[in-house]
């Protein structure tokens, strides 16, 4: 958890709807949009169920007239974050941070492959626009169901022209990761943004090129897994406790309420603070982070309580800490 952050008011200035499922807001903070390094995120303070909660919301392109720009698809179910967004009218007040960037593109790849899949273009549309503007080589392949789904799509094609490829579901098309990564240039650099399925395959198959692994940059959103999200129980024996965790809810926000201390920080799968011992689980897990490799995936012996959950069952937990006694 980030002890330090300066919150900052911001006011929804104007909102337009991209698509039926995806708002953009044009936030106005006090004092002025800054600037900010490509890939970066607004942390949001956002009420669910009356309850205060945080959500992060990667920024579009570049500040306009002293504003900052995000894009929020409606999820319903959901946790309710994005039903908090969608409920913000004109000139409503927001606690945002500071822009943070964990996926900030670099400056030294001779070649640059973009591959978003859904509402993850919006950290790669800002990147879309800084590589245009260095002249490098690069291309982006923009994945969704249909292209009525998709976010600046009209825009993406106005800017890159040939450079875009757009692969829609309903027009029977696919990724083909294999062949996309055996054009590049042998230190390319990929950027990926979308949900967990989308990643696991961009990342099998960058492996198997024997490419670099670092030279490979991703980012999820914590709401995609492989199965929808149902309530479970979570088992801490040490401490003797029961906790429910309620399909809008995360683990990690179930625990913490029940008074038990987990130490966490990204709360999107990504930093692997908050990963706790499984000791048994009846059902399965949905992992739903990319900070655990496929091997632990596998094993079940790890889980992020910020994003990953359990499926038809209850899980067995040990956490870090166990409220033992101070000896003295």
């Amino acid at each position: 958890m980030r002890f330090d952050t300066n919150w900052i008011k911001a006011v929804v200035q104007a909102t337009r709807d991209l698509t039926p499922g995806i708002r953009e807001f044009t936030l106005a903070p006090e004092g002025g949009a800054t600037p900010y390094p490509t890939g970066s995120h607004l942390t949001v303070r956002v009420l669910i169920y009356g309850r205060p909660d945080l959500r992060h919301y990667s920024l579009i392109g570049e500040p306009r007239e002293g504003c900052w720009r995000i894009a929020v698809k409606r999820e319903d179910p959901g946790r309710g974050g994005s039903r908090y967004m969608w409920s913000l009218p004109p000139g409503a007040r927001l606690d945002v941070a500071p822009p943070d960037s964990h996926f900030e593109l670099s400056r030294d790849a001779p070649e640059y492959l973009l591959i978003a899949g859904g509402i993850g273009i919006t950290p790669l549309r800002g990147m879309a626009t800084a590589l245009a503007r260095r002249k490098v080589a690069f291309r982006m392949v923009y994945a969704g169901r249909s292209r009525s789904q998709m976010a600046y799509v009209d825009e993406l094609a106005a800017d890159l022209g040939p450079r875009l490829e757009i692969v829609a579901e309903d027009e029977q098309r696919t990724i083909d990761f294999a062949a996309e990564f055996a054009r590049l240039h042998p230190e390319a650099e990929s950027y990926v943004c979308g949900p967990i399925g989308l990643l696991e395959a961009a990342r099998q198959a960058w492996q198997r090129t024997g490419r670099r692994p670092e030279r490979m940059l991703y980012e999820t959103f914590g709401s995609s897994g492989r199965y929808a999200a149902e309530p479970f129980l979570v088992r801490v024996p040490r401490l003797g406790l029961e906790v429910e965790v309620a399909q809008n809810i995360t683990m990690l926000d179930a625990l913490e309420a029940a008074g038990v201390g987990v130490l966490a920080d990204c709360r999107r799968g990504e930093c692997g603070l908050c990963m706790l011992d499984v000791v048994a689980i009846e059902g399965k897990i949905d992992h739903r982070d990319v900070f655990l490799s496929q091997r632990q995936h596998a094993e079940n012996r790890k889980i992020c309580s910020c994003v990953s959950r359990a499926v038809g069952g209850a899980i067995t937990i040990d956490p870090p800490w166990r409220g033992d006694p101070v000896l003295e």
